[in-house]
């Protein structure tokens, strides 16, 4: 039979499991930085051609966990890894209405030109950086003030654009896609997004060099054509909340599917970062802050 003591005891001890879960996902997780390593080839991948990639996702730079001191070590420890390309795959703003004391867009933009790489740096833009500038969505259109600071300070933001490389790697096709979620509100007729697919493939020769396809919201993946070698997303902070490798909220219409990882289906191969911010809540459990980096070929 339980006595108050051991009722009060297991009240305590059910009380400092759930604070202390909420205070390493309040505090501790979200403060951690991750290297998460992939190893792979893709079809089409030139035999014997290595190409190393540094992605950074997510930022949102202004966010609780994410001030302007932060990006100077993202930037430090990415170029620690000495990456032959790095790419930046867009919401770098905080998930909320900008405040006065965020930090300078032109601030965080020249952090994030400080990235060293053989072959460069690029970045698209995700949902955050244009549903947070009032002028772009009453417009319905570009460009927005967050690609024009990262323009400015000297990194492409290739939107529904495609360049050939000459990488560490050879010949190589990098491809950016518009913002599949960019406006709100959603308005039945119009289009949700500025993405579009087959105009960002139609400026790829059919010259037999890899692309690499950069797309903020990873469900573009299902559309994805063969040319493709290479998907590479975020959006999802993978899910935020995971327990052994389940998420129970992920921003997709396929759910867990593309939540976070390596995937590969019918040959084509996708990696979402699970990003380096918060959304919504500030929080994160099991699904720390990563930079990620892809080791091709």
């Amino acid at each position: 039979m339980l006595d108050r003591r051991s009722v009060l005891r297991t009240l305590a001890g059910l009380f400092l499991a759930v604070t202390g879960t909420g205070a390493y996902a309040a505090i501790w997780e979200p403060g951690r930085q991750a290297i998460t390593r992939y190893r792979l080839t893709p079809r089409g991948w030139p035999e014997g051609r290595r190409l190393r990639l540094a992605v950074l996702s997510d930022l949102h730079i202004g966010s609780l966990h994410v001030p302007l001191a932060r990006v100077s070590e993202l930037v430090a420890a990415t170029n620690a890894l000495k990456p032959d390309l790095t790419l930046l795959l867009g919401d770098f703003v905080a998930s909320r209405r900008r405040f006065a004391s965020d930090p300078a867009m032109a601030d965080w933009a020249a952090e994030l030109a400080r990235l060293e790489t053989r072959d460069g740096v690029f970045a698209i833009l995700g949902n955050h950086d244009w549903w947070h500038d009032e002028p772009t969505q009453a417009l319905r259109a570009g460009p927005t003030q967050v690609g024009q600071a990262l323009e400015r300070a000297g990194i492409p933001v290739l939107e529904n654009r495609a360049v050939r490389l000459s990488s560490q790697a050879g010949p190589l096709w990098l491809a950016g896609l518009g913002d599949q979620l960019a406006f709100l509100p959603r308005l039945r007729g119009r289009p949700h997004g500025i993405d579009d697919l087959a105009g960002t493939m139609a400026q790829i020769a059919d010259d037999g060099a890899p692309v690499i396809l950069m797309a903020h919201e990873p469900d573009i993946f299902v559309r994805m054509p063969e040319r493709v070698s290479l998907t590479l997303s975020g959006h999802t902070h993978g899910g935020q909340v995971r327990f052994l490798g389940w998420a129970p909220i992920v921003p997709s219409r396929y759910g867990n599917r593309y939540a976070y990882g390596h995937v590969r289906e019918d040959g084509r191969d996708l990696v979402v970062s699970g990003g380096i911010g918060t959304s919504q809540l500030p929080i994160r459990f099991g699904i720390p802050p990563e930079i990620v980096l892809i080791e091709l070929g």
